[in-house]
C-alpha cells in the first residue's frame, strides 16, 4: 500500500504476496551466487582490485566513504558510466565537497569510472541483490540519494532505500517494450518498485509511458529527454588516435559484437579494389573478445595491427584492432564513415550519437529498440543509415566512398541534431537537487 507523505521519499508497505514474492526472488539469488563466484574466479579483467577484494564488495563490504551523506550512483556497464558522467561532473562542480561513490556491475564499467574520474570519485562493484547485502552497503555510505543509471532495477535495493527512508533516483530511464512486458508478468516482484521509486526521468516518450503503464505514479515521473545529447558534446575530443602514415578512407566500426567484424571485414574487402587507401578500425564492445577477433584476422591472412602495440599504421596495414578500452571516441575522431555496434547483432544498438558528436556519418543494423527516439531523429536528417544486412551495408558504404561531399554533409546533419535536442542535463540536475 501507497501511503501520501510530505517527506521526500515514498512510503510503501508491500502486501504479504509482494513480500513473499521477493522472499522468493531472494533466495533464488542465493542459489545464483555459486555462479557468480564461480566466474569471478575463472574471469577476474580487473587489474587493480585483487578478487577477494571484489568478493568483499560483492557481500556489502563497500569502501567507506571519508563523509557519509554523498550520492551514490549506479550504473551497470561502460554505456551506463559515460551516460551519467556529464551528471557527476555537474554535481561535483555545484558541491564539490560532497562525495560520490559510483558502483558498477562489470570490471569494464570499473575502468572505465577510473579512466574518467580518477579519484575524484570512489567506486566499488553492486553487491549481489540480498536484503543483507544491500543494507550493509547502505549502511556503510549512508548516501543522501541514490541515483540509477537508464533500467538497472533491484528489489532488495529499493526495499531497503524505502525503508529508510533514501531518496532513489532513476535518470534516464529506459524501458523497452520487451522489458515491460516482462515486468508485467510478474507483476508481484515489480509493481512495489514503481511505487518505492522517488522520481523516473525518463529518457523518451516510449520510455515515459511503459513506466506510466507499469504503475509508476505519474505526479513522480518526467519526461526529461535522454542525457546522452549533453553526454556527447561533453565527452568530446579532438586528439587523434592513430597516426596514419600515408593518406586514408577511414572506416570506424565502433562497439562490435559477433558477427559484427566479419560484416564489415568482408564489406570493407568488397571495396578495397576500387578504394586501396581503405582502412578498417574494428573496436568490439567487450575486452573479453579481443581475442577472438585478433585470431579471426589472423586466421584469414589480414594485415592488421593492435592499437595496444602500435598506433603508427603503415600504407599497407587493412585492420585496425583497437584492444583498448577507453578510445572509441578517438577513433570516431578520425573516421570518414562509422558503423554502431550492436544492430546488426541483436544487441539494441549501442550510442549512434558519439560518432554524431564528431560530426561523422553513422550506419546501424536493425536493431535499434536500445535508443529508438536518437536513432529516428538521425534518421529523419540523413545522419544515419539503416541496414538489415551485407548487401545494403555495401550499398551505404558505397555511396558514401564515392561521395564523400555527401558523407559530410551527413556527419554535419548529426551533429546538428545533437545540437538541437541538448537539455536533458539541466531537467535532470533539477530533478535531483530538488530532492
Amino acid at each position: 500500500m501507497f501511503v501520501s507523505t510530505s517527506t521526500r521519499t515514498p512510503q510503501f508497505t508491500p502486501s504479504w504476496s509482494q513480500s513473499l514474492m521477493r522472499g522468493v526472488y531472494s533466495v533464488a539469488m542465493l542459489l545464483v551466487i555459486p555462479f557468480m563466484l564461480l566466474k569471478l574466479f575463472r574471469r577476474n579483467t580487473d587489474t587493480t582490485q585483487s578478487v577477494w577484494v571484489q568478493l568483499a564488495q560483492r557481500f556489502g563490504a563497500v569502501p567507506r566513504p571519508a563523509q557519509s551523506g554523498g550520492y551514490l550512483f549506479h550504473c551497470v556497464s561502460v554505456g551506463e558510466v559515460v551516460a551519467a558522467s556529464c551528471v557527476i561532473k555537474a554535481l561535483q562542480q555545484q558541491s564539490p565537497d560532497t562525495p560520490v561513490m559510483v558502483t558498477t556491475t562489470t570490471t569494464t564499467g570499473a575502468e572505465r569510472v577510473r579512466a574518467i574520474f580518477g579519484n575524484s570519485v570512489q567506486h566499488s562493484y553492486l553487491p549481489a541483490d540480498l536484503p543483507f547485502t544491500m543494507g550493509r552497503m547502505l549502511a556503510r555510505v549512508k548516501p543522501q540519494a541514490v541515483i540509477i543509471t537508464e533500467v538497472e532495477l533491484w528489489p532488495n535495493l529499493l526495499h531497503r532505500c524505502c525503508q529508510q527512508h533514501i531518496p532513489v533516483i532513476l535518470i534516464n530511464a529506459r524501458m523497452t517494450d520487451r522489458s515491460a512486458r516482462r515486468y508485467q508478468k510478474v507483476p508481484a516482484l515489480f509493481a512495489p518498485m514503481m511505487q518505492q521509486l522517488t522520481q523516473v526521468c525518463a529518457q523518451g516518450q516510449r520510455d515515459y509511458d511503459n513506466y506510466l503503464l507499469l504503475g509508476m505514479p505519474a505526479e513522480r515521473l518526467l519526461l526529461t529527454h535522454n542525457i546522452k545529447f549533453d553526454q556527447a558534446v561533453d565527452s568530446s575530443t579532438t586528439e587523434p588516435l592513430l597516426t596514419l602514415m600515408s593518406s586514408r578512407r577511414v572506416v570506424v566500426a565502433g562497439s562490435t559484437h559477433e558477427p559484427e567484424e566479419q560484416v564489415l571485414l568482408d564489406t570493407v574487402a568488397a571495396h578495397r579494389k576500387r578504394f586501396p587507401e581503405l582502412l578498417l578500425v574494428l573496436v568490439p564492445r567487450h575486452p573479453d573478445r579481443f581475442e577472438a577477433v585478433a585470431t579471426m584476422l589472423n586466421e584469414q591472412n589480414v594485415r592488421f595491427v593492435r592499437s595496444s602495440v602500435t598506433r603508427q599504421i603503415e600504407h599497407d596495414c587493412q585492420v585496425v584492432l583497437v584492444d583498448e578500452m577507453g578510445l572509441l571516441t578517438a577513433a570516431y575522431q578520425q573516421a570518414h564513415i562509422t558503423f554502431v555496434g550492436g544492430s546488426l547483432a541483436d544487441r539494441g544498438g549501442h550510442n549512434a550519437l558519439e560518432p554524431a558528436a564528431a560530426s561523422k556519418p553513422v550506419i546501424m543494423g536493425p536493431h535499434i529498440y536500445n535508443n529508438p527516439v536518437i536513432c529516428a531523429y538521425l534518421q529523419e536528417q540523413g545522419a544515419l543509415k539503416l541496414v538489415t544486412g551485407t548487401p545494403e551495408l555495401i550499398t551505404v558504404l558505397d555511396k558514401w566512398l564515392s561521395k564523400p561531399t555527401a558523407a559530410e554533409a551527413a556527419g554535419q546533419a548529426g551533429y546538428q541534431v545533437l545540437q538541437n535536442n541538448k537539455g536533458a542535463l539541466a531537467k535532470t540536475l533539477a530533478c535531483i537537487t530538488s530532492l
